[in-house]
């Protein structure tokens, strides 16, 4: 579990548009570009890697866009983006090429404003090598004066690296052309997207964008600004997605500090898709680090999945809306569809350190609730962990704490894979905590209850005081203890009381 935290740790670090300079080329330009982010953005093993990529795409969206000649792409490590991505490779997975561009942006040189690319050798990945068209890569470096050698801007980049994988898996015969391009000018990539559109000329191609969107913003903002960007960047109009992103930007949102971190390469494959014919963009997904069961809702990058094509757009099949109706109540399928996302969080974690993001699902069970996720082996608590904030969708908790109850629940060892096939789930959905005056406002056996003095806090269940058969005062002692505080503190403590509605596996079978 400890690796999923270095996961969401990483890609903080690495993933912030600014650059650091880097002063040499580390290795020749005919040389193969070994990983560097493997293990780290996607497993390194190739076994492991193959599962991964396999689970994406039998979970991905199906291929829906009708003649694609580019797919937009993020570029965050798998257990972010990975199942996004593998939503756009799957729109093009049937398609035999010849060529694929990948345009990836620049996270780690200063100053670099150019195309640069990496012309000739290969890209290695722990499932294999893909090699680079030197024909295509000699002939955009002939005619653009703009797309430039550039070995250091390739070095510790990721947004071309974590494509890679993809392409080998799903296009093993396939060449690649990696360029990232250094800045959203229009002109520049007006003037590449011709010179691309010349060099694939009577070739099986397709270009990929590797982008994601928003950064660090509130999970709502996240998804206010992600729809606009993306619906945008479908209209095909360069002026017109600079100038929305620009406008986003001047909005002042609260933490958000790009739309867009790839709008260069998304430029660069709009401008190049155009002269190959595009007229249409379609939306295929959206999602964001907050709907991880290892994300935050505070802090979150956005994904979206696009397809440029020639033809019909059609209505997106993921465009995200926010859960307003705080009076839902569940139904029975949607606690087996939690239950379900619960068991399959931690069965796709144990094969491929991947994660599923909670789809089918009924729209309302995006609505923002805190609850626990409790597993039991033969009757016997297994683990035990929640979260109490409404701050993060329904499904997303569920995923989350499923994890938290599995991996991190300090009074038990950590699950084994081989016990997962014998501990049942239970989820208990919170309704929003009300302080109460004083003890006589609980109601044992209807009423969760939270304790809190001072910095020091604790929470029961309703279902606690009915299995353990303690008097209002034990319960509230025991709450105190298990708080770091006293017998007797309840008394002066603030107290708040919630509801839970409680299920599980062997109830909903």
């Amino acid at each position: 579990m400890k690796k999923i935290f270095c996961y969401l740790i990483f890609l903080l670090l690495v993933s912030s548009c600014k650059g650091e300079k880097l002063n040499t080329n580390n290795f020749e330009a005919d040389s193969t570009r070994l990983p560097v982010f493997a293990n780290q953005f996607y497993p390194g093993d190739s076994l492991t890697l193959t599962k991964a990529i396999k689970t994406f795409i039998e979970n991905a969206k199906p291929a829906a866009a009708e003649n694609p000649i580019a797919i937009i792409v993020p570029h965050a490590g798998y257990i972010f983006s990975g199942q996004i991505a593998a939503d756009a490779y799957n729109q093009v997975k049937n398609n035999k090429y010849d060529v694929i561009v990948v345009l990836g942006t620049n996270h780690t040189t200063a100053g670099f404003t150019n195309i640069g690319i990496y012309p000739r050798g290969a890209f290695s990945t722990p499932i294999g090598s893909v090699k680079i068209d030197e024909v295509v890569s000699q002939e955009l470096l002939k005619e653009d004066p703009d797309v430039t050698v550039n070995l250091a801007v390739h070095s510790k980049e990721h947004s071309i690296e974590v494509q890679i994988p993809f392409i080998k898996y799903l296009f093993p015969g396939a060449k690649i052309v990696p360029l990232i391009v250094g800045e959203p000018d229009i002109k520049m990539c007006v003037k590449f997207g011709q010179t691309l559109a010349k060099a694939l000329k009577n070739k099986k191609a397709l270009i990929i964008a590797s982008s994601d969107l928003s950064h660090y913003p509130s999970f709502d903002d996240a998804v206010k600004v992600d729809n606009i960007t993306l619906k945008t960047i479908t209209g095909l109009n360069l002026s017109a997605i600079s100038s929305e992103m620009q406008k986003e930007m001047n909005q002042n949102i609260d933490q958000l500090v790009t739309c867009a971190c790839g709008e260069a390469p998304i430029l660069a494959a709009v401008a190049s898709s155009k002269e190959l014919g595009a007229n249409c963009g379609s939306i295929i997904s959206y999602s964001n680090s907050g709907y991880s069961s290892v994300g935050s809702a505070d802090k979150v990058v956005g994904y979206g999945a696009v397809v440029l094509g020639a033809g019909k757009s059609y209505p997106p099949a993921d465009v995200d809306t926010l859960m307003t109706d705080p009076s839902y109540k569940l139904n029975s399928t949607d606690k087996r569809a939690l239950l379900k996302y619960a068991r399959k969080t931690l069965e796709q974690y144990f094969s491929s350190q991947t994660l599923p993001l909670p789809r089918n699902m009924n729209p309302k069970l995006k609505i923002k609730r805190g609850a626990f996720v409790t597993l039991k082996k033969n009757g016997e608590l297994r683990g035990c962990i929640g979260h109490m904030a409404e701050t993060t969708p329904l499904c997303s908790v569920v995923g989350a704490m499923a994890l938290q109850a599995a991996f991190n629940d300090s009074r038990f060892s950590q699950l084994t894979q081989n016990e997962l096939s014998k501990v049942e789930f239970e989820i208990s959905v919170l309704t929003p905590f009300m302080p109460v005056k004083n003890a006589d406002e609980i109601v044992l056996g209807r009423d969760g209850v939270v304790v809190k003095k001072g910095e020091k806090q604790a929470v029961y269940l309703p279902q606690v005081a009915t299995e353990t058969g303690w008097s209002k005062e034990m319960f509230l002692d025991q709450l105190c203890y298990k708080a770091g505080l006293s017998a007797g503190d309840w008394k002066s403590a603030k107290l708040f009381t919630f509801q839970a509605d409680v299920f599980s596996e062997s109830e909903l079978h």
